[in-house]
C-alpha cells in the first residue's frame, strides 16, 4: 500500500446465522495453511463482527440507513487478506525503483497527460501554488496517470481488514471514514472502488486524507475522485501539498556534484543550511554551474558517496507528508523536472551494489551496536541513529562517512 493516500469504503450488512451455528473462526481447524481463514468460517467472523461494530459506528454518527447500504451483501476478501499478509519486504535499490517509476514510458504518458488536462492544471497552479508538473508526476506514480484506480468494494476490503485485526484499529477508523464519505454523497455504493488496502481515485487517497484534504474544484457538489474526469483528484493532490507546507516558486530539490575531499558528515535530513555554505564548499550544480538561490537545503545521498547528491528544500518534506519513502519523494520530484523538460539525472549509481534486506538491516544494526557503535534500537530501519553509528564506523575503519547502508559495510562487520 503506498503511503501516500488510502481510502475507504462501506458494503452491505449482511444476515446472521445464530450463534449455536457458528464455528469458532480463529479455531485451527478453521484455517487454511498459512494463516488464512476458510471462507466459511472467515463470513461468519466477519458477519459477528459486522454486528459488533455497528454500534460503535452510531456512536461516530454514521446513520442505521447509510450502515444498511454500505453493508448490504458485503463479503469476506481472502484476495485482501493474501495481500495483506504477503506483502513483500521492500529491498529494491533506489536506482531500480526510479528506473521503473521514472522510466521513458511514464514521462511520455506524462507528458500527454499534462497536454491534455493542461487548463486545469493551470488553474489549479494558480489557486494553489503547486506545479502542473508536481501534480501530474503524483498522479503517474499513485495511478499511472488514472489507468490503474482499483476496483475493490473500499467498503469491503476495509471491513474485512478490520475484522481480521491485524491493523484493526487503523483499519476501522478507515471505514469510518468511508461511511462518512458514502453518507456525504460524494460517491454512489457502486463506485466506491480503490486497491486491496482502501486506498482510492486518480491519487489514491486513503478515507482520512479525503476527509482532510478533498475538494470539489469542479462545483458539481461532489468531491469526486473516483470518476473518468480527475479535475477533483488533481485538485484534491494539490489542496494536500499546499496544506502539507508547499512553498510556490521553490524546487523540491537539485542534483548536485560535490567537490573532492567533501565532508559527508555534513549530509542527512535535518542539517538545513543556506545555500551560499553549500557554494562556498564548493557544491555546485551537476552540470556544474553555480547553485539557484533557494534558501536553506539539506544533503541527501540517497546511495551514499557513490550516488547521485541532492540538495533538498521545504518542498521535500511537503511531498514527503504524501509517502514518506525518500525514494518514493525523489521520484515524485524527478518525474516532474523530467515532465518540466529536464535531463535524466546525470550521477551514476553504484548499481553493481543490492539492498539489504530487513533481516540484514537488523542484523547490521545489532552488529555496529555490539562494535560500540550504538544504533539505539534494532528494527531494521535506518534512520538517524543508525546513520551515526554507521558514520562512526565508517570513520573508524578509514572509509568515507557518508552513512550508507551497504552490504560491504555488513560484510566487514562479521
Amino acid at each position: 500500500m503506498r503511503a501516500a493516500l488510502l481510502s475507504l469504503s462501506l458494503l452491505p450488512l449482511p444476515a446472521l446465522a445464530g450463534p449455536a451455528a457458528m464455528p469458532q473462526p480463529d479455531s485451527p481447524a478453521s484455517r487454511m495453511p498459512g494463516g488464512i481463514l476458510t471462507q466459511t468460517s472467515a463470513q461468519t467472523g466477519l458477519d459477528q463482527w459486522i454486528v459488533a461494530f455497528r454500534p460503535r459506528a452510531l456512536a461516530a454518527g454514521i446513520a442505521p440507513a447509510t450502515l444498511d447500504l454500505a453493508f448490504q451483501g458485503i463479503r469476506y476478501n481472502d484476495s485482501v487478506i493474501e495481500k495483506d499478509r504477503n506483502q513483500a519486504e521492500f529491498t529494491r535499490t533506489i536506482w531500480d525503483y526510479l528506473d521503473s517509476a521514472v522510466s521513458d514510458l511514464r514521462v511520455e504518458n506524462g507528458t500527454a497527460a499534462l497536454r491534455q488536462h493542461r487548463r486545469t492544471l493551470d488553474r489549479l497552479e494558480a489557486v494553489y501554488g503547486v506545479p502542473a508538473e508536481v501534480v501530474t508526476a503524483i498522479w503517474g506514480l499513485e495511478s499511472s496517470y488514472g489507468a490503474n484506480r482499483g476496483d475493490i468494494p473500499v467498503i469491503e476490503s476495509l471491513a474485512t481488514l478490520a475484522h481480521d485485526g491485524r491493523r484493526g484499529p487503523f483499519f476501522e477508523a478507515q471505514l469510518i471514514d468511508a461511511l462518512r464519505i458514502l453518507q456525504s454523497g460524494d460517491v454512489v455504493p457502486e463506485a466506491f472502488t480503490g486497491s486491496w488496502a482502501g486506498a482510492m481515485g486518480h491519487t489514491q487517497f486513503i478515507p482520512s486524507s479525503f476527509h482532510s484534504f478533498a475538494v470539489d474544484f469542479d462545483g458539481d457538489g461532489r468531491r469526486d475522485i473516483w470518476s473518468d474526469d480527475p479535475t477533483d483528484a488533481l485538485a484534491s493532490t494539490a489542496a494536500y501539498l499546499a496544506k502539507s507546507g508547499w512553498q510556490p516558486g521553490l524546487p523540491w530539490g537539485i542534483e548536485v556534484t560535490l567537490p573532492p575531499g567533501f565532508d559527508y558528515g555534513l549530509s542527512g535530513k535535518g542539517v538545513a543550511t543556506p545555500i551560499a555554505d553549500w557554494a562556498a564548499l564548493g557544491v555546485t550544480r551537476a552540470d556544474g554551474s553555480a547553485l539557484p538561490d533557494i534558501g536553506s537545503a539539506e544533503l541527501l545521498l540517497p546511495a551514499g558517496a557513490r550516488g547521485a547528491a541532492f540538495l533538498i528544500t521545504a518542498n521535500f518534506r511537503a511531498i514527503e507528508r504524501y509517502n514518506a519513502a525518500d525514494a518514493y519523494v525523489i521520484a515524485v520530484g524527478h518525474l516532474s523536472d523530467r515532465l518540466a523538460g529536464g535531463p535524466p539525472i546525470q550521477a551514476a549509481w553504484p548499481r553493481e551494489d543490492r539492498a539489504l534486506t530487513g533481516e540484514e538491516r537488523r542484523e547490521l544494526q545489532q552488529r555496529l551496536t555490539a562494535a560500540g557503535f550504538d544504533t539505539k534500537g534494532v528494527d531494521g530501519k535506518i534512520g538517524p541513529n543508525t546513520l551515526a553509528a554507521l558514520r562512526a564506523f565508517q570513520r573508524s575503519i578509514g572509509m568515507v562517512p557518508d552513512g550508507y547502508a551497504s552490504l560491504d559495510i555488513l560484510k566487514r562487520l562479521r
